[in-house]
């Protein structure tokens, strides 16, 4: 007896989606209120014209196609029909500055770049720095006619074909790229495979993921180019739930009618959306009725935030995690049937304050600088590495060597594990606050600040100190009227069980916490910013 030899590659999830769920939605906000709206059908026949279009564009076999969009149905598009045919799909981050786009489509050689009309000002800037580019395609807006030589997108599917065979792709071929936010450097080149794109989708589709099947409604509010919008468009194409794209520019009151309207079921975003719409939700009589749970990532949401949409509002928010290099998810918090009985306060503690379990797959290990292990007992900090079947094993062109171990990736986040079997990421390597010789979590003083009155978010990164080596320092937006102090916030941590060494000596109140181009503190903004 032997188990049959079906190859794991996009084809098979696109061609599932295209029988079985022919008549489930796909809506597209394009702007607050004016929505396109069309069906699985719709999506599948014009993807496989795509696919006939990409054949037409005289690229090299396995060429590397990038896209440039937000959350769209014609990005839905180019999210299948690119691996389909072979090719990579390479998804350019909106909201890198010029100079990391020229150099990214360089590193990864694009050899097309299908854009949205709204976005091309920003390829025209740097169109004579990306010679590996032999064809810009512009998703709507008006056609050209400049004569530019740029082509458009619903011309050229207009004139092609809506059959195309389905193609025998060897699962282990690549199929999509995605860059690192370069936080710490140059963006380094993570390559997912058609297998390891499958599995990831079927993780996340999973109960142990983010939980989608065929009666759910998604709004991944992640863009669609940061991590593959942690999978969620691929886990609902597999599955046939219903896909709903917010407009990018997030607008509250928008966003939240979508939640009512489209009977949304699962929405997931960074905490800072959840914090932008949280006014919103509250000014509604009632909660979205459709809304199972808010899953949220990106970085660590913070736990009054848990706490107020689980209590005032009656919204679930699991945490989830992961990086681009884990395609990304690789953990979400959920209870155990044990801990089912708990009081809110406690689960909160020991499950929704935590970044999860790690995902069926994947194995995560903590230890210190030696490289011993240290232990599950939810004080000790360790430096986490992973490894799993939708890990990358190296960057492109073998950058970043340093980052793999025997087999693990090393990730630079530090950790702390449970007994419970859970772990919280205590912080970046590069983040942590050595003072005295004692370690400062910057994420634990930033969690604490936000549940303080009159804190709307903070950020606290380190300052060189000459007797403690380090202090932190509390970068605090405060609410219109609030009156901050330094007094006030050390009383405030004192009360939530830091010690007295913990404390920050200073504060700065700023309009707004600046951030990377994936939505994360820009602490290395902030550490240019207040130097010492």
């Amino acid at each position: 007896m032997a188990i049959m030899d079906a190859q794991l590659n996009t084809w098979r999830l696109f061609a599932h989606a295209d029988r079985h769920f022919a008549d489930v939605e796909i809506v597209t906000e394009e702007s607050p209120g004016v929505k396109h709206r069309y069906t699985f059908a719709d999506f599948a026949r014009r993807a496989r014209a795509l696919m006939n279009v990409l054949d037409g564009l005289n690229l090299s076999p396995g060429a590397k196609v990038a896209t440039l969009s937000f959350n769209t149905y014609r990005h839905l598009e180019c999210y299948f029909a690119i691996p389909c045919t072979g090719r990579v799909l390479h998804t350019l981050n909106a909201r890198l500055s010029p100079e990391d786009l020229s150099f990214i489509i360089n590193d990864a050689q694009d050899e097309a770049i299908f854009v949205a009309h709204d976005l091309l000002p920003l390829l025209e800037g740097i169109s004579d720095q990306i010679p590996s580019v032999k064809a810009i395609v512009v998703m709507g807006g008006e056609p050209d006619q400049s004569g530019s030589g740029r082509l458009d997108y619903e011309a050229l599917l207009a004139e092609s074909s809506t059959q195309y065979a389905e193609r025998a792709i060897d699962e282990n071929t690549p199929s999509g790229l995605c860059y690192t936010s370069g936080t710490t450097g140059r963006p380094k080149g993570a390559v997912y495979t058609h297998r390891s794109t499958y599995l990831h989708a079927i993780n996340c589709a999973s109960p142990s993921g983010m939980s989608i099947c065929t009666s759910d409604c998604v709004l991944p509010v992640v863009p669609m180019f940061h991590a593959s919008a942690w999978g969620i468009v691929h886990a609902a194409i597999a599955t046939g739930a219903k896909i709903v794209f917010a407009y990018p520019h997030l607008d509250p009151r928008s966003f939240v009618d979508l939640l009512f309207d489209e009977g949304v079921t699962m929405a997931a975003g960074v905490p800072t959306v959840w914090i932008s719409i949280e006014e919103e939700l509250r000014s509604r009589a009632k909660r979205p009725p459709m809304l199972r749970e808010i899953v949220s990532g990106g970085s660590q949401p913070p736990k009054p935030l848990i706490e107020r949409y689980q209590r005032e509002l009656g919204i679930p928010i699991a945490q989830a995690w992961g990086m681009t290099e884990t395609s990304p998810l690789a953990s979400v918090a959920r209870p155990k049937h044990s801990m089912l009985h708990l009081s809110d306060h406690e689960r909160l503690d020991r499950v929704g304050s935590q970044a999860g379990i790690p995902a069926p797959g994947i194995d995560m290990s903590l230890r210190d600088d030696e490289g011993n292990e240290v232990a599950w007992d939810g004080t000790t900090m360790g430096n986490l590495y992973v490894r799993g079947p939708w890990v990358i094993d190296s960057y492109l062109h073998g950058r970043g060597a340093d980052s793999f171990e025997g087999g693990w990736f090393k990730t630079g986040d530090v950790a702390i594990g449970s007994p419970d079997g859970y772990f919280v990421i205590a912080d970046r390597t590069k983040d942590l606050i050595k003072s005295g010789g004692e370690w400062i979590s910057s994420v634990d003083l930033e969690g604490a600040l936000m549940g303080m009155p009159g804190v709307v978010e903070a950020a606290v990164v380190a300052i060189p100190d000459d007797k403690w080596q380090e202090r932190p320092l509390a970068c605090i937006v405060a609410a219109s009227g609030s009156d901050i102090t330094l007094e006030a916030v050390r009383a405030h941590l004192s009360q939530q069980g830091f010690a007295r060494w913990q404390l920050p000596e200073r504060i700065e109140i700023i309009d707004q916490v600046p951030r990377t181009s994936v939505g994360k503190f820009d602490k290395k903004a902030l550490r240019a910013k207040f130097p010492q």
